[in-house]
């Protein structure tokens, strides 16, 4: 299952996400730009619990390293893959728990846990000399959090059959419920490490993302949130839209609503929507015009209902402003 998306659209643009992201990519770029010396920079920034269990492991690095790497080794990556696999996971589900933490809280809960996914992975992994790397930790926290925050969100996924891309929407919390529990199994079958993946980070960093996000809406929103929120409110709605079309039994055309921003109404919009009823086209795109205005329909033409002759209705959406 690859997941394309949740339909639950942030409000604000999610800052600190984005810059998540943008640093994790710059870090790889500087890891992989160490050439021969790639593997030595990934033993120094990465997190290996032999060097604080063995005394002449640990006796090769200075203190600074020592405290440093637990939260360097959630910058660093395995390969391209590794990379865009965690940047896309983040991107999903991080925009939301930013949205409703706010940029600061959002930024602690994400660095907390990382270091709670490195800590249980070291504790349980005394003596294991290999590396561990990548955002995946912190990234099961933010799901974890995303799960308690949106659990009947759904997510757009894209599962390939053969050669044949299915879309489907999948609730959030069995999505998410599924994931956690391939982390459980890989666990138990792996002693926490197979294939070079820590399960037990994965599992530490959900669990007390869930603890810490309880522990984050406790504390106060900062004065300096509620400051930049105007300026990092989203001026369009989603690229992607997914839309469920309707319409009485002796109807041969169906009706759906399309939202856009006052700014996309004003200046025009594309949207890519997605139409979960089985049609031949499931992903359409839909030109907005510049201009448009609340509650005026956009035709698409023979994407409705079969009708006894062998043709098709059309599909009319109805422009929602918000």
């Amino acid at each position: 299952m690859i997941p394309l998306r949740d339909i639950n659209p942030s409000r604000n643009f999610p800052v600190v996400n984005t810059l998540l992201i943008g640093i994790n990519v710059l870090v790889f770029l500087l890891q992989i730009s160490q050439g021969n010396g790639t593997d030595r920079f990934v033993y120094t920034y990465g997190l290996v619990p032999a060097r604080y269990a063995i005394p002449h492991v640990s006796v090769y690095f200075t203190p600074f390293q020592q405290v440093f790497s637990f939260l360097s080794f959630m910058f660093l990556h395995g390969g391209v893959l590794h990379l865009l696999g965690n940047m896309w996971s983040l991107y999903i589900f991080g925009d939301n728990v930013e949205d409703r933490l706010g940029p600061f809280r959002y930024l602690l809960f994400y660095l907390l846990c990382g270091l709670a996914s490195g800590l249980s992975h070291l504790l349980l992994n005394m003596n294991s000399t290999i590396p561990t790397i990548g955002a995946s930790g912190a990234i099961s926290g933010v799901m974890g959090a995303y799960l308690v925050l949106h659990p009947r969100s759904r997510i757009l996924t894209l599962i390939p059959i053969l050669i044949f891309p299915w879309f489907v929407e999948i609730p959030a919390f069995f999505f998410i419920g599924f994931w956690f529990v391939m982390q459980l199994l890989n666990a138990a079958g792996s002693h926490g490490v197979g294939g070079g993946i820590a399960w037990w980070a994965h599992i530490g960093g959900f669990l007390f993302g869930i603890v810490f996000l309880k522990l984050a809406l406790m504390l106060p929103s900062t004065g300096v949130s509620r400051k930049i929120s105007p300026m990092t409110a989203k001026k369009k709605t989603s690229r992607l839209q997914v839309i469920r079309p309707g319409g009485p039994a002796d109807d041969p055309n169906l009706y759906g609503t399309l939202e856009i921003s006052p700014f996309e109404a004003r200046l025009g919009s594309r949207k890519l929507v997605n139409i979960p009823w089985g049609f031949q086209k499931r992903l359409i795109n839909v030109t907005v015009p510049a201009g448009i205005t609340e509650g005026k329909q956009l035709k698409l033409k023979s994407l409705g209902k079969l009708t006894p002759k062998g043709g098709r209705g059309d599909l009319f959406l109805r422009v929602i402003i918000k």
